[in-house]
């Protein structure tokens, strides 16, 4: 019997949804083959009565073949795990904001508890010959806390947001536990070969791990060992092309064109987060307008600033940031026929966004720092190969690392992004086709189902190569 594929993540999605996220696309079809189990938090809350492990109510339903499991937090548990560790500790300060990172101890121990929470209750769910793939920063100890109950099964680890280098890493406290836990792994994957490389850095030179293997991505510390590398993550080529082509994108489309007949449109699509360099984005868009006056009554930016973890107070402050920069830009330069910058603070319906993708001269993509960014594969994917517009990417976005035909910026350097935006706004139309022909071939080379079956296929042979290691010493 080929292994069952346990999938573990903060939050569960049902593969049989075709609107679903990223990862439930990606290991749909592994789930549904294996008859698999998907295991994480509910995303709703119990009253603290309800905190002991073995009495908390584990809520299981059928997605076909598969089988999704979840469970409830107490709110103190969702505050010290998710909006405490997670989002205020990990998450700024994997993307290089040690300046807006909380570390509170309480926190820590939040997070600990509720990994060893899941471990508790994910345990009797297991086979023996299961196959286990955790996903990102919420999860990171939980292999330590599965092997302390006795699992031996292979467990894998992707991050799905940037690792960063040892001097930023040693700043966090508790750093040495976390990166610890990560040998309880068998495979550990980052998104660029940057983050594998900072994951080699830091265990060798603070830990003492020895590195081997013909890559070189073999890791041993005492007596664990665990293969880290790459596995950069895409999409759904086809199938987002496809949705280009629903009612939903077509109407946007339509409605776009109309409505910009006699602009060019920038477009910029993110979650509200300090990561993703709206700010600079909207200043480097106001330094064009001031600098090239022929982009005034031109040039048009849509900056869609999805909701995100606004309950914590920098979400506030960008949000206000934002809505100020939008303000004096079209206070400046508005006229009654023309608003520069169209700033929208809301989702937009993921079915309507390949419309809005294929109606823009240029998609803005200019993180801070970012694990990848699958935005610039989306715009890329749903093009018109005949007349295709320009990708503007930051170089400090994962994505960039394949994909360097795309327009690259530095997201701080507003001057160089205002001029790189005037290029990709009148860059001719061979180029276009050009760079955007070599772009079409990264992201089909680096779908999403290379990514799944890369990273499995090496899970799946982690034992076996051991076992080949173990005869031949």
């Amino acid at each position: 019997m080929s292994a069952r594929l346990v999938v573990v993540s903060n939050r569960v999605g049902d593969p049989r949804k075709t609107m679903a996220g990223g990862l439930a696309v990606a290991v749909g079809d592994a789930l549904r083959d294996s008859g698999g189990l998907w295991f994480g938090w509910s995303g709703e809350t119990v009253d603290g009565a309800g905190a002991d492990p073995a009495s908390r109510e584990l809520h299981l339903q059928r997605a076909g073949r598969a089988q999704l499991a979840t469970l409830d937090l107490t709110a103190e548990e969702r505050d010290t795990f998710y909006f405490g560790f997670s989002n205020q500790a990990i998450w700024p300060a994997f993307h290089y904001r040690l300046d807006l990172a909380d570390f509170s101890h309480g926190f820590a121990e939040g997070y600990r508890r509720v990994n060893r929470l899941f471990a508790r209750r994910l345990k009797p769910l297991l086979r023996p010959n299961d196959v286990i793939w955790v996903h990102d920063y919420h999860l990171i100890p939980l292999a330590s806390e599965l092997r302390a109950l006795g699992c031996r099964q292979r467990i894998g680890f992707f991050l799905h947001i940037p690792l960063p280098p040892p001097p930023i890493l040693l700043a966090v406290p508790g750093h040495d536990w976390l990166m610890r836990s990560l040998f309880d792994y068998d495979v550990v994957g980052f998104q660029t070969r940057t983050d594998a490389h900072h994951f080699g850095a830091y265990v060798r030179d603070e830990m003492g791990a020895a590195s081997r293997g013909a890559d070189g991505d073999q890791y041993r510390w005492n007596d664990r060992e665990v293969c880290a590398r790459a596995f950069p993550i895409g999409i759904d080529v086809d199938g987002f092309r496809q949705m280009a082509h629903s009612a939903e994108a077509m109407e946007a489309l339509d409605s776009l064109r109309r409505q910009y007949a006699q602009r060019r449109l920038l477009v910029g699509i993110d979650r509200l987060d300090y990561s993703k360099g709206l700010p600079q984005r909207l200043r480097a868009f106001w330094d064009l307008l001031n600098r090239y006056p022929e982009q005034r009554m031109s040039a048009t930016l849509m900056q869609i600033a999805a909701p995100s973890r606004e309950s914590v107070l920098a979400y506030e402050d960008i949000r206000r940031e934002l809505e100020s920069l939008s303000g004096r830009i079209n206070g400046e330069y508005g006229e009654t026929d023309w608003m520069p910058v169209r700033y929208m603070h809301r989702s937009w319906s993921r079915r309507r966004l390949p419309g809005l993708y294929r109606s823009s001269r240029v998609a803005l993509v200019t993180p801070l720092r970012d694990g990848m960014n699958l935005v610039a594969k989306e715009y890329i994917a749903v093009q018109d190969e005949d007349d295709p517009g320009v990708l503007v990417l930051s170089r400090f976005a994962g994505a960039a690392e394949s994909l360097d035909a795309a327009l690259l910026v530095n997201p701080y350097d507003i001057h160089a992004t205002a001029d790189t935006m005037r290029r990709a706004l009148s860059m001719p139309l061979a180029e276009r086709r050009e760079r955007h022909a070599s772009l079409m071939r990264s992201i089909r080379h680096e779908d999403v189902f290379a990514w799944r079956n890369d990273f499995l296929g090496r899970l799946r042979a982690a034992r076996a190569e051991e076992a080949v290691q173990a005869q031949a010493a």
